[in-house]
């Protein structure tokens, strides 16, 4: 209550995506068929089969259409796909700091996580879990390389700069001498107690097939046919994982077919992260449009 998404004002559903490991099936659930995890017998899935669980989801509430469907990054493309999939269902949209594709950079991150997971001893061809082992080492090596790209140097220089950890000089050694060093294991050690490694394999890959274009005969602009939704696309300065430069793609495909978009940019030096930290530009633009978009849905119920 009192949030931007506020939960006085607003019903929100948060569902995990399909592939993930924490309530929605993946590759760590049961196989009715074997009584094993499905481990990588877990067929591959796209945002596009996210989305569409999403909505067997809601059929199966009893909910026709959405208000406002918000999300960041791989949310921003589910938000994408939302609207490509399903424009009657949708009244507004919020991506976040997303694109319409993934780029090849992003594919080569990714890359070198799922090989950081594979190339573990523990991962067993991903049937780790029936055998009582667990690829942490590979899944913690995966996630500091992937959180090195939700900050910005400009983020990682103010907080860390070259300080040492817990020492006055530097050991010569391969211990954690930096602060930097020490953090992004932290990062990683904690990120294994909460995250599957096949999860990790499946999501990533979900999104690097991302490419609404290339779903629609090479034109952006075609995924967003008929009546669209009221959108806000937002991005950040210092953000290089998902760039301006890709939110401006997005917007110019949606001027092309003369959709309501407004498009904000926010400095900041905090990077992709931007939008899960303090950020009140944020904060303030995505309440003026939920505000706005309202208004315009004819919701009269006191929003002061």
């Amino acid at each position: 209550p009192g949030e931007v998404l506020d939960t006085e004002r607003y019903f929100l559903i948060c569902a995990n995506v399909l592939g993930g490991c924490m309530g929605t099936t993946g590759p760590k659930d049961l196989n009715p068929a074997t009584g094993e995890p499905w481990a990588l017998s877990f067929p591959v899935i796209t945002v596009r089969d996210m989305v569409r669980a999403q909505k067997l989801l809601l059929d199966h509430l009893g909910i026709d259409s959405l208000f406002c469907v918000i999300g960041g990054s791989m949310g921003g493309m589910q938000v994408l796909q939302w609207v490509a999939s399903y424009p009657d269902k949708v009244f507004a949209a919020v991506p976040v700091a997303s694109a319409a594709r993934h780029s090849a950079q992003n594919i080569a991150f990714h890359e070198v996580g799922r090989q950081a997971i594979i190339a573990d001893p523990d991962w067993c061809g991903g049937r780790y879990l029936s055998l009582g082992r667990n690829p942490a080492r590979g899944l913690a090596v995966a996630r500091m390389a992937a959180h090195i790209t939700y900050l910005s140097e400009a983020a990682l220089h103010r907080k860390f700069g070259r300080n040492l950890q817990d020492r006055n000089a530097v050991t010569y050694g391969f211990d954690a001498d930096f602060q930097v060093e020490s953090y992004l294991r932290y990062q990683g050690s904690t990120f294994v107690d909460r995250f599957d490694a096949n999860s990790y394999l499946y999501i990533t890959r979900a999104m690097d097939y991302f490419d609404l274009a290339a779903e629609h005969g090479g034109s952006l602009p075609a995924a967003f046919p008929g009546k669209q939704p009221r959108f806000c696309v937002i991005s950040f300065t210092s953000d290089w994982l998902f760039p301006t430069s890709e939110s401006r793609a997005l917007v110019h495909a949606l001027n092309a077919v003369a959709a309501n978009v407004s498009f904000v940019e926010i400095e900041t030096d905090k990077g992709h992260d931007a939008f899960l930290l303090h950020e009140p530009e944020f904060f303030a633009t995505l309440r003026g449009f939920l505000t706005g978009s309202a208004e315009q849905r004819g919701l009269t119920r006191s929003w002061g």
